[in-house]
């Protein structure tokens, strides 16, 4: 009966809100991402009817509902941003988004996007083949239009990112695209690039606040270990492991038909469409076959995994890195097709070899029984439980375990969670901090979801808080937000890598004092 649940718990049902299906997660959001809550209004009332029936554990909303994550076209979603706490032990680059913090602290005010509703949005958009209307479509009363602008204008306002915005690298604060500081980094990382010999550790250090648009593809593929940083030797090697990938195409992919094999092809060829099936880039058919060839060759290149759902997101970011080299507008709705065939196939080329060196390091993540995303799941519940207890037993009384909502966020790497913008800029991170991928990600994702601590705590049931942990609001997050995140990340990983024990030994000195105390008296 246990089997029978989990199993029908997966199962869609379009009537309850989540995210389990191709299209969830703070990546593809609802489409009028104007309100503040993650979940439908009705919602509301399905969850007091959860209460009255004390739906608590597990098992028992599995048998409430199949599947706690779909997501209706129409439901309105609200964008709630909370921040972390700094500490000063911050590394080069991110005393701005300490100070950053501070002043938010000091006004207490939480900011949200709002949404403007502008002639544009009277378009129904094409999702699909399906025509899905907007929000801004939906009839509205008079009473009820006149109460959404009244607590529009009572909030204060942000920029919006638009949706076809998300791969840019436009900051949430509205920034300017170039500032002197912003010049002054380009100019650094220029001369270290430029250098016959380039120095790995100092471009680490620049790279951890951040790399220059203009200069990313070069930083990723010298960071990945793609590229040697003797500058005379690069072009050699380039040519080199491009010609080696395109040897596999000739030497495997026709097997993509073979018994042996087909299984693996027909997963890919399944999930391909539903990697970010609402940026137009990724369903052109140019580039879906790209991405199948990538996921096809990496997968018989490595049978004690093969090829595992979830890392066909992680082509995206290299993708969009080295296409950027040729693109510098509207990359979202940029036709590849129109590139000459030697760019495509060194674009192809250089995103396969550079995943290929990021999965080196997580392999243990997609072998049988994916160990690595389980031990990283329980490290992650130990940690929090540490850092912040009250989360911690929250979670505890609700039954709500960590696999639940932190696989998605270990297999995936948080894209499913953050535009992907925001992956792009928290990868530069990753790739200059060591074992950034498979180490400092967990502290990263116990910052993200401590960010989110005053909804967790304010969700008193099981299935409102996993659907607030599959679609936290992040859609208008930016570069700003990011730092954020990465600086509290890095103020954990500092408290904590060296001293696992830490609060442990805390807590059982503080007991034996009170012993002691008792005693005395």
């Amino acid at each position: 009966m246990a089997t029978e649940n989990r199993i029908n718990f997966w199962r869609r049902n379009a009537k309850v809100p989540g995210s389990v299906q191709p299209v969830y997660g703070a990546q593809h959001p609802p489409l009028d991402p104007c309100l503040r809550r993650s979940y439908p209004k009705d919602a509301k009332l399905k969850l007091n009817n959860l209460k009255s029936k004390k739906t608590s554990s597990f098992h028992e909303f599995a048998r409430s509902t199949n599947d706690a994550w779909d997501i209706d076209d129409d439901e309105e979603d609200d964008d709630i941003l909370g921040a972390p706490a700094l500490c000063s032990s911050l590394p080069s680059g991110l005393h701005s988004a300490f100070s950053q913090k501070q002043t938010h602290d000091a006004a207490g005010v939480a900011q949200s996007g709002i949404s403007h509703t502008t002639e544009d949005d009277t378009e129904p958009e094409l999702v699909n083949s399906k025509v899905v209307k907007s929000n801004s479509e939906i009839h509205l009363s008079t009473s009820s239009v006149r109460s959404t602008l009244q607590k529009q204008q009572s909030l204060p306002v942000r920029p919006v990112i638009p949706l076809v915005a998300r791969i840019s690298d436009q900051n949430a604060s509205g920034a300017p695209p170039m500032t002197v500081r912003e010049k002054s980094r380009l100019d650094k990382f220029k001369q270290l690039l430029a250098s016959a010999n380039t120095d790995l550790e100092e471009l680490r250090k620049h790279s951890w606040s951040g790399i220059p648009r203009e200069v990313r593809p070069i930083t990723w593929r010298l960071l990945s270990g793609y590229l040697p940083a003797n500058k005379e030797r690069r072009e050699l090697v380039l040519k080199r492991k491009r010609e080696e990938y395109f040897g596999f195409i000739l030497q495997y992919y026709h097997s993509r038909t073979d018994e042996h094999y087909k299984d693996t092809y027909r997963q890919i060829h399944i999930d391909i469409p539903r990697t970010n099936p609402l940026i137009p880039l990724f369903q052109q058919p140019v580039v879906q076959e790209v991405f199948e060839r990538i996921l096809f060759i990496w997968a018989i290149r490595h049978p004690a995994s093969g090829y595992v759902q979830g890392i066909n997101d992680l082509v995206t970011p290299f993708f969009v890195v080295f296409l950027s080299e040729f693109v510098m507008e509207d990359m979202e709705n940029f036709e590849v097709a129109a590139l000459s065939p030697d760019i495509q196939r060194n674009i192809e080329a250089d995103s396969f070899w550079c995943m290929s060196k990021l999965l080196d390091g997580i392999q243990d993540n997609y072998t049988f029984a994916q160990p690595g995303i389980q031990n990283k799941v329980k490290a992650l519940e130990e940690l929090v439980s540490r850092i912040d207890e009250d989360i911690h037993n929250h979670f505890k009384r609700y039954e709500v375990e960590y696999l639940q909502f932190a696989f998605r966020w270990m297999n995936n790497l948080l894209m499913r969670e953050l535009p992907l913008r925001c992956t792009i800029r928290l990868w530069d991170t990753y790739q200059s901090e060591a074992e950034g991928f498979s180490h400092f990600h967990l502290y990263v994702c116990a910052a993200f979801l401590i960010e989110w601590r005053k909804e967790i705590l304010s969700m008193v049931d099981f299935q409102g808080l996993l659907i607030l942990l599959q679609n936290l609001p992040t859609i208008h997050w930016g570069n700003e937000e990011v730092g954020l995140l990465l600086a509290e990340a890095y103020r954990l990983k500092y408290t904590f890598a060296d001293a696992p024990s830490h609060y442990k030994r805390s807590t059982s000195s503080l007991q034996r004092v009170r012993r002691s105390n008792v005693s005395c008296l």
